[in-house]
């Protein structure tokens, strides 16, 4: 049995679902999700329940096997303070694997044996060799609605190109914007030059957390459509829409990234910002390798 730990908003749960996805695959074993960031009060709602995943929960008891839960108060001190001393390390003979940094991890590739995940697992190359498996999961169980219908023929009768501003916690809390910082305008404006430079007629999909700042700062001399009807609780529509573009301009977001990589244009053109994290956070976990070989860094 692999278990995963969701955390996060959406990009986040999807890395961590096709990581543990990809290990449960090799290993023949099966998968359940540990929900319980969702159960405590977390941030950000559960999503994956949108998509055509393996969707099997894990109980009390399965989570047991690797690790002991609050009402074990000693077991559970103790475990806390090896998580935090140790994070990679063995309990009762399972195995819990705890992410040591933004660098791809080799040593995830060689799991065999019933394990315990707990991290972001920011990279392609967890989850590469079943590409084809997770595309296939992460479509939406759901049809469109008729102003989505009608905005994915737009999509695809044109240069179509998503163009993604993360604002919100990034903006408003203290924690993450000291973490990822916010990019620039500069940024887009430098990223929609080169699209221009490379793609003919190119139009432009507005995707964004604050859609009223970008209309108010984002001018371009392109044509422009800001995404602004799907209401909370439906990020997975954008994504949808945003995975229909020919080429993509990312933010430093797990959901861009996603919105990108789930593109099926064999030629398709991906900038995305060179520095995802902020330089205090990278000092403390080490480089990231979540950008594809590929993607143009700008």
């Amino acid at each position: 049995m692999i278990i995963v730990k969701l955390i996060g908003g959406l990009g986040n749960q999807m890395f961590q679902y096709a990581t543990a996805r990809a290990v449960a695959y090799r290993s023949n074993l099966s998968l359940k999700l540990d929900m319980e960031y969702f159960e405590n009060g977390g941030l950000h709602p559960y999503w994956l329940g949108n998509f055509n995943i393996i969707e099997d929960f894990a109980t009390e008891d399965d989570i047991k096997q690797f690790k002991p839960s609050r009402k074990q108060t000693i077991a559970f001190a103790v475990y806390k303070i090896k998580e935090k001393f140790f994070p990679w390390y063995d309990w009762r003979k399972k195995r819990i694997i705890k992410e040591r940094s933004f660098s791809f991890d080799p040593d995830i590739l060689k799991i065999r044996e019933s394990a315990y995940l707990d991290g972001y697992w920011q990279s392609e190359k967890y989850f590469a060799d079943i590409s084809h498996i997770i595309r296939r999961e992460f479509t939406i169980k759901y049809e469109p609605n008729s102003a989505n219908r009608q905005m994915l023929k737009k999509i695809d009768s044109t240069n179509s190109i998503s163009l993604h501003v993360r604002r919100g916690d990034y903006v408003t809390n203290p924690r993450t914007l000291q973490a990822h910082g916010v990019l620039s305008l500069d940024y887009y404006m430098n990223a929609l030059d080169l699209i221009v430079e490379k793609i003919e007629e190119p139009h432009i999909f507005v995707f964004s957390d604050d859609i009223f700042w970008v209309k108010k700062n984002l001018k371009a001399a392109l044509p422009l459509y800001f995404v602004e009807y799907n209401g909370k609780g439906q990020d997975y529509e954008d994504l949808r829409l945003m995975s229909r573009c020919k080429h993509h301009i990312i933010a430093n977001s797990s959901f861009s990234w996603w919105g990108a990589w789930l593109s099926e244009n064999p030629h398709k053109i991906v900038i995305a910002p060179n520095q995802w994290f902020s330089e205090e956070r990278m000092k403390k976990r080490g480089e990231s390798d979540i950008i594809p070989k590929g993607w143009i860094k700008i």
